[in-house]
C-alpha cells in the first residue's frame, strides 16, 4: 500500500459561511492524487459540524471528520498534525476553513516536493480584502542567495507552506496553544532547522479577510496582548537555535513591523488596547535598543519611518 503523500488539515470553528467553499476547493485539488483531507471541528456553535458530516457521507474515502471540544487554533492544528502522524502522510498542509485553494495547488506543490525533496514548500497567494480588492503574497523565491532572510522577515501563515511530516516531527514542532498569534511564534522560525527549502512563486491560495476573523474583530479581546507572548517565544525558538545573532537585524525588524505597524492598528483602535503601545516600547528597548537603526527600516519609504516612530511615542 502506497503511504498518502498530502494531508490538507482544515481546522474550523463557527465557518458555516466559508467552509462549503473551502471543501470543495480542495476536493478538486485533490483529484487524482494521493492525499486525504482531515476537518477538524473546533467547537463549533453554529452548522458546520453538520456540513462537514453531509460532506463526509459524500466523499468517505477523501475525507476524515472529527468533532473537538473548543481549544483554539494551536490545539486543534497540533492535533490534525497527529492524525496525520497516524495516517502516514508524507506532507501536511494547514488550510484555514474560510479559505480556498486553486484546482492546480496539490499537483504542482507535490511536485515541487518531489522534485526538490524539500522539508518545506512556499506557495505564493492571493489576499482579498473586505472590500473584494486584493494583492499579491510572494513566495520566498528559494533560488535567492539571501532566502533564509527572507524567509525570517517575510511572516506567513501556516496554510502558506507545506511541510515534510516526518521532519515536522523531527523536530517537535508544536502551535503554542490558548493564544491567538500562535502561528507567529512558529512559522518564521522553520527554516532555522533545514537547508531543503522549495518555492512555487504562483498565487495556488486565496486568503480571504473575514469580518469573523479573530485578527480583524470589531470588538476588544485581551487576545489583542497575545502579541506579546507570541514575539517572546519567536526570540525563544531563534535563541535555543543559536541563530539570535545571525539573524538579528532579520528578528529585529520583525519586532518593528508586528508592535509599531501590525498591532498598533488594534492598538489604536480600543480604549482597552492603549496599554500595547507602552508594552512594545519596554520590549524593543529590552531586546532591541538601536532599532531605529534597522537596516531593513531604513530602506522603507519616508511615510512608514514616520508612522513607525508616531507608533512607538503614542
Amino acid at each position: 500500500m502506497k503511504l498518502m503523500k498530502l494531508a490538507i488539515i482544515i481546522p474550523v470553528h463557527n465557518a458555516e459561511k466559508y467552509l462549503e467553499r473551502c471543501i470543495e476547493s480542495v476536493l478538486t485539488s485533490i483529484r487524482g492524487m494521493r492525499a486525504k483531507i482531515i476537518i477538524l471541528n473546533d467547537g463549533s456553535m453554529d452548522n458546520s459540524w453538520e456540513i462537514m458530516t453531509r460532506y463526509k457521507l459524500k466523499y468517505p474515502e477523501k475525507l476524515e471528520i472529527y468533532n473537538r471540544p473548543q481549544g483554539g487554533a494551536g490545539a486543534i492544528r497540533n492535533y490534525g498534525a497527529e492524525l496525520a502522524s497516524m495516517d502516514k502522510a508524507k506532507y501536511i498542509w494547514f488550510v484555514d476553513a474560510d479559505d480556498e485553494v486553486t484546482p492546480d495547488s496539490v499537483r504542482k506543490l507535490l511536485e515541487k516536493a518531489k522534485e526538490t525533496k524539500a522539508d518545506i514548500v512556499m506557495m505564493g497567494a492571493k489576499r482579498i480584502y473586505l472590500d473584494g480588492t486584493d494583492s499579491y503574497l510572494s513566495a520566498v523565491d528559494s533560488a535567492s542567495p539571501d532566502y533564509k532572510s527572507r524567509f525570517v522577515r517575510y511572516g506567513m501563515g501556516p496554510w502558506q507552506v507545506i511541510i515534510k511530516r516526518a521532519w515536522w516531527e523531527k523536530n517537535g514542532f508544536r502551535f503554542r496553544e490558548g493564544i491567538i498569534q500562535e502561528d507567529m511564534e512558529l512559522m518564521s522560525s522553520l527554516i532555522l532547522y533545514t537547508d531543503k527549502y522549495a518555492s512555487v512563486d504562483e498565487a495556488l491560495y486565496y486568503y480571504y479577510e473575514t469580518p469573523e476573523s479573530v485578527l480583524h474583530k470589531s470588538e476588544f479581546s485581551p487576545h489583542v496582548f497575545d502579541i506579546f507572548p507570541a514575539l517572546e517565544g519567536l526570540r525563544k525558538r531563534f535563541k535555543e537555535a543559536g541563530a539570535e545573532q545571525k539573524f538579528y537585524p532579520e528578528l529585529e525588524w520583525f519586532f518593528i513591523w508586528n508592535l509599531l505597524i501590525d498591532s498598533a492598528k488594534d492598538f489604536a483602535k480600543f480604549p482597552e488596547a492603549k496599554e500595547g503601545f507602552r508594552r512594545s516600547r519596554e520590549m524593543l528597548k529590552n531586546y532591541f535598543p538601536n532599532w531605529r537603526h534597522n537596516k531593513f527600516l531604513r530602506a522603507k519609504p519616508l511615510k512608514l519611518k514616520i508612522l513607525v516612530r508616531l507608533n512607538y511615542y503614542k
